[in-house]
């Protein structure tokens, strides 16, 4: 099989190639595990924090990739909930214990034996791959491959983001970034919360209208002030000027929801310019995402099943995951970047 490989870390600023195509032998699925034929495959930041060193895989060489939708092709458990032949998608969380007290109460992002797709194992850049039976969702009948994909990582964050938000319909949310996972949660708090205002906090002109024509109340920069005051904002830019920014904005009580794994870089000045009566007084909270369970990316394809949520997509060729990987990178973004095997 064909798949896109990343040998070590390197500057994408510098290197534009790190992944290169190789043709590898397709994975054996052992008793637990099922083949998957991977139809796409979402393009996703964390790729560039596992590239650049702040999200280090757990070695190297490694098959990037965790937003995978395919077809079952082998199962050799048998298992009775999922047959060869059934769309599934596969999404960051490839395992967790099953044992600790976080998996037990359902938080199984937070085991300390997690394990995530295309880091801990390889991922879905590739015509192949292995994915633990029980950590596979079956893809609803009206999304397809390519609008599945960025749905298990960006669409399945956002759904749990927007719950940590703790939003009710009619208050203020502000969106601190507009790539593949805030337009997602745009579209579906305008389904959820019809009477919620929507601002848009975005680097480029270009994203700032994306924003708008998707349905945000206003859109500016990061340095502008909005025509209403957030009640809550979630943060899905990798750097760390957008947190101090989006403090300054919130309404009193409001809610901060950082959605990334890993921030680019650390600005030492805003840091030690967190200002309590500035950013923080009058009970304003700051909560992470730390990743998905299993109930969010099932929850959110319900849901987008449900109210025939589209995405929107640009496709590339597995070759040129590198490519959508350094328009990233350079915020070259207007909604999701998913690559098509068969292209």
């Amino acid at each position: 099989m064909k798949a896109m490989i990343l040998n070590g870390v390197s500057d994408l600023t510098v290197n534009h190639s790190p992944l290169s195509l190789h043709e590898v032998d397709i994975p054996q699925p052992k008793s637990d595990e099922i083949l998957i034929k991977v139809k796409a495959c979402g393009v996703c930041h964390t790729e560039i924090d596992e590239i650049e060193g702040r999200l280090s895989p757990s070695g190297f060489p490694v098959i990037p990739g965790h937003q995978v939708a395919g077809e079952v092709v082998r199962i050799p458990s048998g298992s009775r909930s999922i047959r060869e032949g059934d769309r599934v998608g596969v999404a960051w969380i490839y395992h967790a214990c099953g044992k600790c007290r976080w998996c037990i109460s359902g938080l199984e992002n937070l085991c300390p034996s997690f394990k995530a797709t295309g880091r801990d194992v390889n991922g879905g850049y590739a015509e192949y791959m292995v994915a633990k039976s029980d950590f596979v969702y079956k893809i609803p009948d009206n999304i397809s491959f390519i609008d599945a994909a960025p749905m298990l990582c960006a669409g399945a964050i956002g759904y749990r983001s927007i719950r940590l938000a703790a939003i009710q319909n009619g208050q203020v949310l502000g969106l601190s970034g507009f790539g593949a996972s805030a337009h997602l949660v745009l579209k579906l708090v305008k389904y959820l919360y019809p009477s919620t205002e929507i601002l848009v906090f975005a680097r480029n002109t270009s994203e700032q209208q994306f924003a708008v024509e998707l349905g945000a109340r206003w859109a500016g920069n990061f340095n502008d002030t909005p025509p209403l005051t957030p009640d809550a904002i979630i943060d899905t830019t990798p750097v760390w000027t957008p947190v101090i920014k989006s403090l300054e904005k919130l309404a009193p009580g409001g809610r901060l929801i950082i959605n990334a794994i890993r921030k680019e870089n650390v600005d030492l000045n805003y840091l030690l310019y967190l200002d309590y009566p500035r950013h923080l007084w009058m009970e304003k909270e700051i909560k992470s995402v730390a990743n998905v369970t299993r109930a969010d990316v099932s929850g959110f394809l319900e849901t987008a099943s449900a109210i025939d949520l589209k995405p929107e997509v640009q496709l590339y060729s597995l070759r040129e995951a590198n490519k959508a990987l350094v328009e990233i990178k350079q915020r070259k973004i207007k909604g999701a970047k998913v690559l098509v095997m068969d292209q």
